[in-house]
């Protein structure tokens, strides 16, 4: 698997995205549109795509020079198509036009089949660690083992299951931020023991099935549902000594393994550096990497409530997760807390276009 970020299937009751991950569990959702027209399809064409939301094409641009830059065979596939979207946002904008330059659009269904698709987001954390272990940086994050049969549990894993093996990279000063990394799947790091800097891209898992943390909170009554965010486990986890949050974790038997690269781009699973606000992961099997849509986004507070309003973005397709599937996309933040903040309130409907020639 290439260097990833999205890998990863669903932390929360809904919220962030983390590789195998069976079913996402229902998130607290806004931004439904009431629609009396029913699609069929998990793409329908239609003959004219009619929003009256504000719009921002600003990024797409940057996203594509990304593309351009990393994978000229991707490049030469979309040429045509990306230029004629480039025209269009510069010359016009107006998504009633897209014909008049030479584009087509097909609106993604829905799970309710009424065209309200699922936004939820993730980010790219930093993270603060240590190439030796200490009484406070204890926390070891792992390369991939060559596990004979199946790999340890989660629970196996704290154990020791792993140790004398020198599969550890690095060691940190929070398990829950280790687990956070895993949810993201990637990262920044930085090693305050000698300033060095690098990506720990993902490796692998160790095959157990991924229970949402989020989901047990809500179910143990320790968070509200409608409360549930990553900085509500954060704050449940300040609260509670090691072995409680020691036992939370252990509920999830499955474990995220990394590999370290000096290379500083966020990669996607299409192997193209993302630009933040501009690049989405998606179901493969419906979107093609290099897919362009144009997308009514939510767009939230500083307190990840929804604003009543959507802005019309071009996004583009380049990364996919193991809960990201169907109409359900997943939106990348960018680096670092605040980021991981805003992609953490996440989970809300927009309608969505795939734009074709």
């Amino acid at each position: 698997m290439p260097l990833t970020l999205s890998r990863i299937a669903a932390i929360l009751a809904g919220g962030l995205v983390i590789a195998a991950c069976s079913t996402p569990p229902e998130p607290v959702l806004f931004g439904k549109q009431a629609s009396d027209v029913t699609l069929t399809q998990t793409l329908t064409p239609v003959a004219q795509v009619q929003s009256d939301k504000a719009r921002d094409y600003s990024l797409f641009t940057l996203q594509m020079n990304q593309v351009k830059q990393a994978s000229p065979n991707m490049m030469a596939k979309y040429a045509s198509l990306y230029k004629k979207i480039e025209n269009w946002s510069e010359q016009s904008g107006d998504p009633t036009q897209l014909s008049q330059f030479g584009l087509g659009a097909s609106q993604l269904s829905g799970a309710d089949q009424q065209g309200n698709v699922l936004f939820t987001g993730y980010f790219s954390p930093v993270m603060e660690l240590r190439h030796q272990p200490d009484h406070q940086f204890k926390y070891p994050l792992y390369a991939l083992p060559q596990c004979q049969g199946s790999c340890p549990s989660r629970e196996q894993i704290y154990q020791g299951a792993l140790d004398g093996q020198g599969l550890e990279l690095a060691y940190s000063n929070s398990l829950i931020d280790n687990f956070m990394l895993e949810v993201q799947g990637s990262g920044f790091v930085y090693f305050s023991d000698d300033g060095a800097k690098q990506y720990f891209a993902y490796a692998g898992k160790n095959g157990h099935p991924y229970v949402s943390i989020g989901r047990v909170l809500i179910e143990r009554g320790e968070v509200k549902k409608e409360d549930m965010s990553l900085q509500a486990i954060k704050d449940w986890v300040a609260q509670q000594d090691e072995a409680t949050v020691l036992e939370l974790l252990q509920q999830n038997p499955s474990f995220v393994f990394f590999q370290a690269n000096d290379k500083l781009d966020v990669i996607g699973s299409a192997g193209i550096p993302l630009q933040g606000g501009a690049a989405v992961a998606a179901d493969r099997s419906i979107f093609p990497m290099g897919s362009v849509i144009l997308a009514e986004v939510p767009q939230l507070d500083a307190q990840g409530v929804w604003t009543g309003h959507h802005v019309l973005k071009l996004l583009m397709v380049l990364d996919t997760g193991g809960a990201v599937k169907g109409s359900h996309l997943d939106l990348y933040h960018g680096l670092g807390k605040q980021a991981g903040k805003n992609a953490g309130y996440y989970k809300h409907f927009g309608r969505v276009w795939v734009l074709t020639e």
